[in-house]
């Protein structure tokens, strides 16, 4: 008898249970990067799964490329770490040849390159970020089908679907470093509380002048939870004896 057999995994394949050993390990996610004045600001949730099945709570998906270049991850976890290794060596190689740190918009396209060519064969959405002393801090947002944007501000993965309005609503062009922090972290919270593939801890970046990346790290249970007060009963207000709604 083989090791499968003997641990039911025979008998669970022609039982027709949906086996979740099989799925894909997947970010579901909710990925952000945003342009302050200065620099840029990256985070992230840290739950990935495999299916409905949390494989990892704490997984970190904001990705170094090069010391000035971060990635955001969405998709296929093994499809998306194994583009940043490749993005990561051409940079590296780029830094040694040029004398000078790479581009931000040159490891973007690496990945919009890698991404296009591959897209029938992998799930892979990036959020590119970084800033370089040509032209300070940039953002740009490269979706599964190869498609490259460069924005000010970039949302991804499942949990964006809720937070298009949010976004639209707060940010702001000029933004300083403590505001873009705090839409961010605002933003990733609300997603983590609508979205159940978002969740675990909030993990984000500061890149600016200095050339590195500075982390914080936000544990689930002091997220802000603003969003909860956003309606307030009004009170009924009696009008002839009549009850009706202010």
């Amino acid at each position: 008898m083989s090791l499968l057999s003997h641990c039911g995994v025979q008998e669970l394949q022609n039982s027709g249970i949906h086996d979740i050993t099989k799925d894909e390990v997947s970010t579901g996610t909710t990925i952000i990067a945003a342009i302050y004045d200065g620099g840029v600001i990256i985070g992230a949730d840290s739950r990935t799964t495999t299916g409905a099945y949390i494989a990892n709570r704490v997984t970190d998906k904001l990705t170094k490329v090069c010391d000035n270049i971060y990635c955001c991850r969405s998709g296929s976890a093994a499809d998306t770490q194994a583009i940043t290794d490749i993005v990561a060596y051409y940079m590296d190689l780029t830094s040694v040849q040029m004398g000078e740190p790479p581009l931000v918009r040159a490891a973007a396209n690496v990945f919009k390159n890698l991404i296009y060519e591959n897209r029938h064969q992998l799930t892979a959405g990036v959020i590119v970020a970084g800033w370089d002393s040509r032209f300070g801090g940039q953002v740009y947002s490269i979706n599964v089908s190869g498609t490259i944007v460069q924005q000010n501000i970039s949302i991804g993965g499942s949990g964006s679907s809720y937070l298009y309005g949010f976004m639209d609503s707060q940010y702001k062009d000029g933004m300083s470093q403590q505001e873009c922090e705090n839409l961010v972290l605002n933003a990733i919270s609300l997603a983590i509380k609508r979205d159940g593939s978002s969740g675990g801890v909030v993990r984000m970046g500061v890149i600016n002048h200095t050339g590195s990346i500075q982390r914080k790290l936000v544990l689930g249970d002091q997220l802000p939870k603003f969003y909860d007060n956003i309606y307030e009963e009004k009170p009924l207000i009696s009008s002839g004896g009549d009850a009706t709604m202010a």
